[in-house]
């Protein structure tokens, strides 16, 4: 099947987006950061950091999330300590559920 060249997003994720980037911008303006340092810091291109800004839906989820963790931008509602304690309790909470609905770390075979 060939990749559409655009992928339609919905008006709640384009200004999701939008507004992260907004918010980068803004907290890296406040620390007095250039692009480029910000772009250095967060071991990303400039042209990545801009696209980021620009709220381009194309950038990857870890890179966003790593210039706003610089930035100071929270993504959650939550403070680092708190989101540390959700995760360790989601991990105890699969971890009590049976292997048959837990999903397995198989590895693929795919050396023809």
């Amino acid at each position: 099947m060939v990749k559409p060249l655009s992928r339609p997003y919905s008006r709640y994720t384009s200004d999701a987006l939008a507004l992260v980037g907004q918010l980068v911008r803004e907290a890296r303006l406040a620390k007095a950061l250039t692009t480029t340092d910000l772009a250095a810091r967060a071991g990303v291109s400039r042209a990545l950091l801009q696209r980021i800004e620009r709220g381009d839906p194309g950038c990857s989820i870890g890179a966003v999330f790593e210039v706003a963790s610089i930035c100071g931008v929270p993504l959650f509602e939550m403070d680092q300590r708190q989101l540390s304690v959700k995760l360790a309790l989601q991990r105890e909470k699969m971890a009590l559920l049976p292997k048959s609905v837990r999903t397995s770390a198989v590895d693929v075979n795919d050396d023809f």
